[in-house]
């Protein structure tokens, strides 16, 4: 019975959740952010938020990561000095105690940022091209700021990282995609552990469930389409502007109201 009253009452999130599922996973992401301005709009108390957001990331990369590592696409050692700092930053992170007016404007300011970056990043449409030698102290310290904010505001990080890495050319777009998926894994995992520690950790499990299952079927129908049907350049002013929309909003609420 309840979950009935749960899916008449939160039918429009879930239709949501499972075409964020589809589109993001179909180029390798979680849809972290676009869960976040989903649920900010939906009612849903700020501290449930972080955990289900991070909950519905992991369902959607794992199917994603464990494709790419069935193509020999992930190269750990190269991926291993991004998430040596990002693991426990991110712990951390979800293990910051905040309140809901900051957590609402910090989650603005990085949706806002999220959306300008996915808007103006034309690299990330780039063809297969020769990568370029990196520091791997660069990417040490990329990963480790990158996963205390995913931690905080409750996503894997991936629109933060992917522009970076497709600007410098770390690899090419099919590798950097799995490496993606990767970090949004990790990072998920690590930040809703530390949010677990949270006294304030809550999860709304009528809902989360569904949400869960959801964007497990709306993954594993992306992931299966590898970007056939939705090029990552038009996922990107899509989002961007939805995002947008959102932070915005969000922004003036908190900051000016």
């Amino acid at each position: 019975m309840l979950i009935i009253e749960t899916l008449l009452q939160d039918w429009h999130v879930i239709i949501l959740f499972f075409f964020v599922a589809i589109l993001y996973s179909s180029v390798g992401f979680g849809g972290g952010s676009s869960y976040l301005a989903i649920l900010a709009l939906s009612g849903i108390f700020f501290t449930q938020i972080r955990a289900t957001a991070l909950l519905c990331n992991i369902v959607v990369v794992s199917g994603n990561a464990f494709l790419f590592l069935q193509e020999k696409k992930i190269d750990f050692n190269k991926i291993s000095p991004l998430i040596l700092f990002s693991i426990p930053l991110a712990f951390l992170g979800g293990m910051v105690q905040i309140n809901q007016r900051f957590f609402f404007i910090v989650l603005g300011c990085t949706l806002l940022f999220a959306a300008i970056t996915m808007w103006i990043s034309k690299k990330i449409i780039s063809s297969e091209q020769h990568s370029v030698r990196v520091k791997q102290i660069r990417n040490a310290g990329f990963g480790g700021v990158i996963g205390f904010i995913s931690g905080i505001v409750g996503i894997g990080g991936g629109v933060f990282l992917a522009p970076i890495l497709h600007l410098t050319n770390w690899d090419t777009p099919k590798k950097i995609a799995a490496t993606i998926s990767v970090f949004i894994l990790v990072n998920s995992i690590a930040g809703l552990i530390g949010q677990y520690s949270n006294p304030d950790f809550k999860i709304d499990w009528s809902l989360t469930s569904i949400l869960l299952g959801t964007v497990f079927i709306g993954g594993q129908i992306g992931s299966r389409m590898s970007s056939k049907y939705f090029t990552s350049a038009q996922l990107k002013k899509a989002t961007a502007i939805l995002i947008s929309f959102v932070s915005v909003r969000i922004l003036w609420k908190y900051l000016f109201v």
